[in-house]
């Protein structure tokens, strides 16, 4: 088969496979990859290639980061400080929330903004009795528009300067997406605050986020626990409720509350069969509930040992604990990262392992939790991908599409490319990851540039601007996904917000980028 048409054959049916849903994105990415190999469109080395490339070490090394500030509380500690000055008046929630997640999401993806200030937000909305439908969406769509502020926002980012570079031009700098992002966030934030009221549902939610301090006020009413009882929730200790599994090895063995575990880590503050609060001394039988208090470290120890289950992770409550152990080595190895990737002393990559390295060795992060905190499905994806851009610049592939767009379009210079180019862009990105929308298209932006002979930057530039616009669906992100069932959204409620987000964002893109990074 021609090595063309084999490469638009295997586009066409990746594209059909992310839109179907019915296959892992990692496998459809593999797939990917396999297909130019057996084709023959690639060599093993060029189809594997991507597994190895400095950009998908550099994202991998920055799910870690993100998990070291979520994990030990700075994203919390953050949000509860700014938020806590808010008030109650729905604008002024909006703003101060559009704005706070907008620059968490630029440190720490948006994916982990969203998935640490949700709860927080949950909980500010309730106080302010406000729907959380109110306040969620906008949340995940700040932090689109935040995820343009710096580098590090988005793996789509990563991806497009290191097309540049590929292109002959240089990489954007750390805080080069600040000049696009900054107008994109205020705009965004603008929109949010004064015209989501009008465009978002009033509607309860089916699933809440756990709000730790009510969660502690739970338990000690179900335990009947009285106020002297200390339930310690702090950056050192917790608390949390375990069930006695069948087969455990606790059964039948005897405990009473305020007893210490053998082990002398924890303390049994209180115990529950059914409905019945036990008192004094017990013997443990299955289905008992069990209310353990220790150091966090401990209790998610604990947590995993054969012959409980936990009621909520300990892990996850952690979460919600502002500042906690680790916060300051955290703090101080994300700031050195930052100042690395800013000054530019060490590529992008060997900054951000550096910052991992740093605090798995430092004890922030232990290993288990390091791997855990990286989504193997977005590196594969990315890993998967690449090749596929490889393979359209190799065969002409990209030159091909470019060629058909421009003549499609005759002698209508850049803006009229451009525009026709995100177009397609804000569409694909709506049904797939806007990562491989990215992977896609920027192999056909750098032939429209090449071939009208202009800087391939605005094209980069404008490419991961409307890639961030995913507002249209909630399969778009997976952030839109994460506020949907919290805040009672159906799939229908997002392109009502969205559509006038998605108009600024493709305005900006045409219109404001080439201004900034001229053609």
């Amino acid at each position: 088969m021609d090595p063309v048409v084999a490469t638009l054959v295997i586009l066409v049916l990746a594209i059909v496979a992310f839109v179907s849903n019915r296959l892992p994105l990692g496998i459809v990415a593999i797939g990917v990859a396999l297909a130019l190999y057996f084709t023959g469109v690639l060599t093993l080395t060029e189809a594997l290639a991507g597994f190895g490339d400095p950009t998908v070490l550099f994202i991998a090394a920055l799910f870690v980061v993100s998990e070291a500030l979520d994990a030990t509380g700075v994203t919390t500690w953050a949000g509860q400080k700014v938020i806590a000055r808010a008030g109650t008046k729905r604008r002024t929630l909006l703003l101060v929330i559009g704005l706070l997640v907008a620059v968490v999401s630029a440190l720490i993806s948006v994916n982990g903004a969203v998935a640490a200030l949700l709860p927080l937000v949950v909980v500010v909305a309730t106080r302010a009795s406000l729907p959380p439908s109110q306040l969620l969406m906008p949340l995940a769509f700040a932090a689109s528009a935040g995820s343009m502020l710096l580098l590090t926002g988005t793996p789509v980012n990563i991806i497009v300067s290191e097309f540049a570079v590929g292109a002959g031009e240089r990489a954007f700098g750390y805080f080069e997406f600040a000049l696009v992002g900054i107008p994109l966030v205020i705009g965004t934030v603008l929109i949010l605050t004064f015209f989501s009221r009008f465009l978002l549902p009033q509607r309860e939610s089916a699933q809440m986020p756990i709000d730790l301090m009510r969660h502690a006020r739970m338990l000690r009413r179900q335990y009947s626990l009285s106020l002297e009882t200390s339930l310690l929730v702090g950056p050192a200790n917790g608390v949390t409720e375990v069930v006695v599994a069948p087969r455990s090895p606790l059964i039948g063995s005897k405990v009473f509350p305020g007893m210490t575990t053998p082990t002398g880590d924890l303390v049994v503050l209180a115990a529950r069969r059914g409905d019945a609060v036990l008192k004094g001394e017990i013997v443990v039988q299955a289905g008992d509930a069990l209310l353990m208090q220790g150091r966090w470290d401990d209790l998610v120890r604990h947590a995993d040992e054969e012959g409980v289950l936990p009621v909520h992770s300990p892990q996850e409550l952690r979460r919600f604990v502002p500042l906690g152990r680790g916060a300051k080595r955290t703090l101080v190895i994300v700031g050195a990262m930052v100042v690395l990737l800013a000054t530019g002393l060490v590529p992008p990559a060997v900054a951000a392992l550096l910052a991992a390295c740093a605090l798995v060795l430092s004890g922030v992060v232990k290993v288990p939790q390091a791997y855990g905190s990286i989504s193997w499905t977005t590196i594969v994806l990315i890993a998967g991908m690449i090749p596929l851009s490889t393979a359209f610049t190799k065969t002409g592939a990209a030159d091909l599409i470019a060629d058909g767009l421009l003549s499609l379009i005759g002698d209508q210079g850049p803006y009229v490319a451009l525009a026709v180019l995100l177009l397609l862009t804000l569409v694909l990105s709506q049904l797939i990851s806007n990562t491989a929308t990215v992977l896609i298209v920027a192999p056909i932006a750098l032939s429209i540039a090449a071939t009208l002979g202009v800087s391939a930057q605005p094209f980069l530039m404008a490419l991961a601007v409307v890639a961030a616009a995913a507002f249209l669906t909630p399969v778009a992100t997976p952030a839109n996904l994460m506020v949907m069932d919290p805040a009672g959204y159906q799939f229908g409620d997002y392109w009502k917000l969205g559509l006038p987000l998605a108009i600024l964002f493709l305005l900006v893109a045409v219109f404001y980028v080439p201004l900034v990074w001229p053609f």
